[in-house]
């Protein structure tokens, strides 16, 4: 939020001393001014933004803030944005917007940039070659060290980054990614081929962006080179980039975790309607599941009405039902997000929760029925107490398949969250209650007791 002094000087209107803090500020921060002041205040601070900030403090912005700017500004100011943007924050903002606003503002580029532009949102949704940069630095391995430096001095200006230097050959296929470090402490006289260690590694333009992630974080990169099948690099991914997939992804996860289908723009800028239409789905079919568990209801009123005590018992068992299915789920879709656990590993996980759940079941399945015991008789202690241990298990079975089952099925098992898990552990819950109760409670009184 901006800070209570910043927030004054928009309400009074005081855009001069407004331009002055602006220009002072680090470009994150007058990003994060401009996000939450009203559209008009916007398009004002912006204008009155130096031309040497703007297009940073543009990068930095959600891209819903941005394409509403686009739609205040002129053709000649958004041509200059588009030109100044890097290739991959250039690809983000392009790749959101509406058909008719692609159209006018592709149209506003020059050929190179167009053609750039075109190439790489001509790549699947979600993959790296939409992520990916030009903009870096190669050599070749027949270069001196002293020739790659005057090289890197020269075209490190517009790079993305040139904390590594790739060496291609004259075909630009890929041979080695290298740390600046070692031409800076190399032998001038030294060619690329004697400081190249050939230990370097590489997305495909086709992987999944979550992919760079991952890679990024088990090999401790800053930025990782992007190849085809021949192993012609294309360009790299930065950190920077791979930071913000990855709290794209997170916050993804939390969204349908929650059974809310993923927001495409912040939750400050998105609309009643938009919120509406991304919950009611879900919301629906839950609302379907959770109808089931009232007809396992009436299904077994004649068990109910014989021993109202059981009644006392149903909140309680299918909230530990839903909660042990809620625990396992989130331990499972976090395990396969981060590969902690493959797909083809399902079966030692389901084993492995068996006897997890067995020893949670017994637990619980011991404290409830000595309330049962208390509450009731013994024979409702019993029947709640062995309905726990079942509800416990099957519960967990149900939060630790439901995301593999969705994997398999090449949905993203973030699905399965909490609400998802919670009402079929609800209708479960109520049919091994009252299955056990009755079947206990029915030999019980056959036998006279």
């Amino acid at each position: 939020m901006p800070k209570p002094e910043l927030k004054e000087l928009v309400r009074q209107k005081a855009w001069s001393a407004l331009k002055v803090l602006l220009e002072a500020m680090p470009p994150p921060e007058t990003a994060e001014v401009l996000a939450h002041v009203e559209q008009a205040d916007r398009v004002l601070l912006f204008h009155m933004l130096p031309r040497s900030q703007s297009v940073e403090i543009f990068s930095y912005l959600d891209s819903s803030i941005q394409e509403s700017l686009l739609t205040e500004l002129t053709d000649a100011d958004t041509q200059e944005i588009l030109t100044k943007l890097r290739p991959d924050d250039r690809t983000v903002l392009l790749e959101g917007l509406p058909r008719e606003t692609l159209s006018r503002l592709l149209r506003l580029l020059n050929p190179q940039d167009l053609q750039e532009a075109r190439h790489l949102l001509g790549y699947p949704e979600e993959s790296v070659g939409r992520l990916m940069t030009p903009d870096y630095v190669a050599v070749l391995p027949v270069w001196t060290v002293e020739q790659s430096l005057r090289h890197i001095r020269t075209r490190g200006q517009g790079s993305e980054t040139i904390s590594i230097i790739y060496v291609t050959d004259e075909n630009w296929k890929l041979l080695d990614a290298l740390e600046l470090e070692r031409f800076v402490l190399a032998n001038p006289s030294d060619t690329v081929a004697q400081i190249m260690n050939n230990a370097f590694i590489a997305l495909s333009a086709q992987d999944d962006r979550e992919e760079a992630v991952r890679q990024m974080q088990k090999y401790d990169l800053l930025a990782l080179p992007v190849i085809n099948d021949d192993d012609i690099l294309l360009g790299i991914v930065t950190v920077d980039d791979v930071l913000d997939v990855a709290e794209e992804e997170a916050t993804e996860d939390i969204q349908k975790g929650a059974a809310i289908e993923p927001l495409k723009s912040s939750y400050r800028e998105s609309s009643i309607w938009s919120l509406y239409q991304k919950r009611i789905p879900w919301l629906a079919v839950l609302m379907l599941v959770n109808l089931a568990a009232s007809g396992v209801i009436v299904m077994y009123e004649e068990t109910l009405a014989s021993a109202l005590a059981l009644a006392f018992f149903i909140p309680l068992l299918m909230g530990s039902g839903g909660n042990t299915g809620a625990q396992a789920a989130t331990l499972m879709v976090r395990a396969l997000a981060t590969d902690d656990i493959k797909v083809s590993q399902w079966f030692n996980a389901m084993v492995k929760e068996i006897f997890v759940g067995s020893i949670l079941g017994i637990t619980l399945g011991i404290g409830v029925g000595l309330i049962g015991y208390w509450r009731g008789e013994a024979t409702i202690g019993l029947a709640v107490g062995l309905a726990m241990a079942a509800i416990v298990v099957v519960s967990n079975l149900i939060g630790v398949l439901f995301p593999v089952i969705l994997t398999k099925l090449h949905v993203d098992p973030a699905v399965a969250g909490s609400p998802m898990v919670t009402s079929t552990a609800d209708v479960t819950s109520l049919i091994l209650y009252f299955s056990i109760a009755t079947t206990i409670l029915g030999k019980l009184n056959g036998n006279g007791m």
